[in-house]
Parts: structure tokens; sequence; C-alpha cells
């Protein structure tokens, strides 16, 4: 009996024994490696380009509110891109990873069970996030350096946007179960679909419209949820339909630790990973603003290009993990290698020559945020010292997804953890000891990205097969 049949078929008509992969699963476990990578990366890229959308429309729009309500906003932008990003790369890579290596072993009923977890933590994520940032917001965003008005604005954005957080989990674990089996197109339009209503309806609410009141900072997180609410629903209808290679069934489903543990071992590891890379920035942004605000802003302005690789790690690392995840369970090894490295190359490449061109041309990225002579001559010393680093910023990227495809997420959060001490601790020791002013300081971060690079690549050149009689009987 083949997958698509069982997926309409009930359970106890499933025989035992080795099933057909569905035609999606082949795809994987067969297709040329850089067109198959290519293919399955295109609309994730559009899909985390879009989240650039929010991060660049809202500043526009909250811009043309006043200082404080783009300051404000710029305080709450790294904590809506962590939801944003844990849930769609960090444990949403945990959800595709187990159901790519499920299905790479036909084992179908798997899969279906490791979806109803996925929902189950996405609820659980959901109000973990919101619960902590509704509590904890005012105190971080005063440490951020959030006073008076601009604390006010950033709260009113964030609190709608946050306490809305379970509308963003949901649609982004399940969408990735969905990624898990080859489908990549559904989720990343559903995305770009949220976010271009986001965009539409933002304005609308922000400045107010006809009958709609002009709800300030709190329209942004309002255009926000609003849109993932929807999104959310589409995914459930989707998973719970015929059409859906796994699916989402509640009747007989009871938790088990076992399936939440396969998705926890690569998803908590990449939650925390993603945690670290968004934390990294609100650390570093105090550690520059000891400089001065002018500092602060700066660096912020700078490592701001930082978000915008990252849909384009994030956009082949999601495809790196299915092909890696479903070949390496398939007991396709050398195959897995070999898709593993052409990602990460691919990855590589594209963010070292981003990081060329702004390191040889500042302003042709600064100049779209300020026109204030000492923050863009800060950001673009920033650029021209960290800039021709960012190839280690994508190699590093591109094997913490192979590590998550390999089912060892646990390395790559190592690793970037320690990218973050070096980062921190040295800037720090620049700051209070050294005296070696700015410069010192971003040396400091690009050290930290050439670190994270090189134990990446020790960790996943360490990993060996779990079978090698199966692998080469395969």
């Amino acid at each position: 009996m083949t997958l698509q049949a069982q997926s309409i078929a009930s359970p106890e008509a499933a025989k035992p024994g080795p099933q057909s992969p569905a035609a999606r699963t082949k795809f994987l476990l067969e297709g040329p490696v850089f067109a198959t990578l290519l293919r399955l990366a295109a609309p994730n890229v559009l899909n985390f380009l879009a989240f650039v959308g929010v991060i660049t429309f809202d500043g526009f729009f909250l811009g043309r509110i006043g200082t404080d309500a783009l300051a404000g906003a710029s305080l709450a932008f790294p904590w809506i891109m962590l939801v944003l990003q844990t849930t769609n790369s960090g444990m949403g890579a945990g959800v595709s990873s187990a159901v790519a290596r499920a299905l790479g072993a036909n084992k179908r009923e798997r899969a279906d069970d490791l979806v109803f977890h996925a929902f189950l933590l996405a609820l659980a994520l959901g109000a973990i996030f919101s619960t902590i940032m509704l509590v904890a917001a005012p105190f971080i965003f005063g440490w951020m350096g959030g006073r008076g008005m601009m604390l006010t604005d950033a709260l009113s954005y964030a609190n709608v946007a946050l306490g809305g957080a379970v509308c963003i989990t949901v649609l982004n674990l399940l969408g990735n179960a969905v990624r898990g089996t080859g489908n990549m197109s559904l989720h990343a339009g559903v995305l770009v679909g949220c976010v271009v209503a986001h965009i539409a309806m933002s304005p609308a609410l922000i400045f107010g419209w006809g009958p709609i009141p002009a709800l300030g900072p709190a329209g942004a997180g309002w255009g926000l949820v609003i849109p993932f609410a929807v999104g959310s629903l589409i995914m459930l209808a989707y998973l719970r339909s015929s059409r859906s290679i796994v699916r989402l069934s509640f009747r007989g489903r009871v938790p088990r630790w076992e399936m939440f543990a396969d998705i926890l071992k690569v998803g908590v590891p990449g939650l925390i990973n993603t945690a670290i890379t968004n934390l990294s920035v609100v650390l570093l942004t105090g550690i520059a603003g000891q400089f001065g605000p002018e500092a602060a802003i700066g660096y912020a302005m700078g490592a701001r290009l930082e978000y915008i690789m990252q849909p384009i790690a994030f956009g082949f690392g999601t495809a790196i993990v299915a092909m890696v995840g479903t070949n390496w369970g398939a007991r396709q090894y050398d195959r897995a290698r070999r898709i593993a490295w052409t990602g990460t190359a691919t990855i590589a490449v594209v963010c070292g020559t981003l990081g060329l061109i702004v390191a040889l041309q500042p302003s042709l990225w600064l100049g779209l945020f300020s026109d204030n002579a000492e923050v863009e001559r800060i950001g673009a010393l920033y650029l021209r010292v960290v800039g021709p680093v960012y190839v280690c910023f994508g190699l590093g990227f591109g094997l913490f997804f192979v590590s998550q495809g390999l089912g060892r997420g646990a390395a790559a959060m190592s690793a970037n953890a320690v990218r973050l001490i070096v980062s921190a601790g040295a800037g720090l020791a620049v700051v209070h000891w050294l005296g070696l002013g700015i410069p010192g300081f971003f040396s400091a971060v690009a050290a930290g990205f050439a670190l994270y690079a090189i134990l990446l690549v020790w960790t996943v050149f360490r990993v060996e097969p779990p079978d090698r009689s199966g692998a080469s009987a395969s």
C-alpha cells in the first residue's frame, strides 16, 4: 500500500511491512542534490523574506508617528523575531526533522503521531511566550534603554503582538510538519499571505481609516496577530484534509513522551540556538550603548543586515533539514553528507557576497535607515569590520541546519552559545579594560562569528552513521 493510499485508509486497513514512500519523499531521496535544494529553498526564501517585510514596514509606518514610536518598536523587534524564528526554524526544525526521518523510514503512523504532538507543543509554546513577555517586557525594555513615551510605545506594540503569540506558534509548527514531507510551498505561501495582509492592514490600524480608530503602535501588533490567526486556521484545515501526506488527528491520540522527545531533541537546541542568535543582538546593542547612543544605534542598524541574511540561510536551511533528515533516516548516509555540504556552501557564498558588498559600500544599507552622520559612521565601521566575516555567519547557519537534520542539535546550540560568550565577553573587556574602543568591540563580534563556523565544521565532521552496515547495504 502506498503512503498516499494509506493516508485515506483506516489504520486497521494498513498492512504491516515496508511501504513505498510518497512521491515527495522519493524526490528527497532520489532527486539531483543541488536542483532539489534550489527547488525546495525557493519558497522558503520568499517565506523568510516576508518576515523582513514585517521589520521594514513596521519600522517605516511607526517612524511616521514619531521618534519614540520608532525607537520603541526597535526594542520590541528582536522579541517578535524571536517568536517568529524559534518556532519557524528552531522548534519548527525539530518538527520538520522528526517528520522527515519518520517518513524516510516508511513509518507513516509515527509521522501522524508527531503532527499531533507538534500541535500540543505549539499551544504550550504560545502560552509560555505570551506569559513571559507580558510579565517581563517592562523590565526588559527598560534595561534596553526604554524610557517615557519610548517605553510606552514599545509596550503598546509588544503586548498585542506577543500576547497573541499562539497564532504564530501554531502556524509555524504545523507548517514545519508539512515541510517535513517535502512540501515547502504551502507554509511559505500562507506566511507570505499573512505578511502581505499585515502590510495592508497595519496603516489603517495604526493611523485610523474610516470607522477604524487610530490605535498607534498597538495597531501594528493587531496587524500581525489577525493574519497569523487566519493562517493558523488554514494550516489546521489542510492537515485535517486528505490532501496532506501527514494528518492531524485527535481520535485515539494521547500525549506520549517518546514523541515529544523525538521533536525536542532537535527542537530544544534549535529553539535555544535561535534565541541565542536574537538575544545576542539585544546584549551586544547594550554593550555598544556604553559608547553612547549613536554607537548603539549604529551597531543596531549594521547588525539589522543579519536579519536580512537569516531569511536566506533559513530558506535553504529548512530544505537541508528535510533532505538530510529523510536521507539519514533512509540510511543514505553519503547522499545526506553531500546534501549537507552543498547546502552549507551555498548559504556561505551568498552571505559572504552580501557581506563584501556592504563592506565596500556601507551606504547602500545604512542610507535606508538614518541620515545622522555619526550613526552612519559607526554603522559603516561595523560593516567594514564584520561584513567580510559574514561568510562564517553563513557557514555556521548552514551547519546548524545540517545538525538538526542529523538529529543532533545540541552541538549547534553549544557552538552558538560559545560565539555569544566570546563576542560579549571580549566586547565587555574592550569597553572596561583594554581601551580598544568601538573598532575593538566590532572585532570581537567578528571573532565570534569565525569561532562559530570553526566549531560547527568540527562537529559535523565528527558525526558517524549509526548503522554502517545499513549504509553499505543500501
